[in-house]
């Protein structure tokens, strides 16, 4: 694994803030959203007993989870720091990044609903990335 140039990092933090918007706020697009996932990726998160398998799988969950903040009357979005980022010789990315998750009630007070360790491994199509594999773990938990 190597450094990456500050073009590609710059691509990435694009690529996560375009991403992350395609699942938070009135107009979110979960189909869109798992566009960005490859059609056989895995989504480990931790304290799901089985990791998601497929974009089909993925897509279903973050429409129910989109739907279910809806209905909860939240603003939820996420904030992605400390990216790192390194290139594999085969032209993927492997990213290492936290995020926090975050939720609003309309009117009310921001709450941090988690604080997250998270990992990808990105990979080249059609001159976009896509995530192949995402791993997210909550601070704090130990499955």
């Amino acid at each position: 694994m190597s450094d990456v140039s500050a073009q590609v990092y710059t691509d990435v933090q694009q690529f996560y803030a375009r991403q992350m918007n395609l699942i938070e706020g009135a107009d979110a697009d979960p189909d869109a959203w798992a566009e960005t996932f490859t059609e056989d990726a895995v989504f480990e998160a931790g304290g799901q007993p089985e990791p998601q398998v497929g974009r089909e799988a993925i897509r279903a969950s973050v429409r129910e989870g989109v739907a279910g903040i809806a209905a909860a009357g939240l603003d939820f979005r996420h904030w992605f720091g400390m990216l790192d980022v390194t290139a594999e010789p085969d032209g993927s990315l492997r990213t290492r990044y936290y995020a926090l998750a975050v939720a609003t009630p309309r009117g009310g007070p921001l709450g941090v609903r988690g604080s997250l360790l998270c990992h990808d491994h990105l990979v080249p199509r059609d001159g976009r990335w896509q995530v192949r594999r995402r791993s997210v773990a909550a601070d704090g938990r130990r499955d």
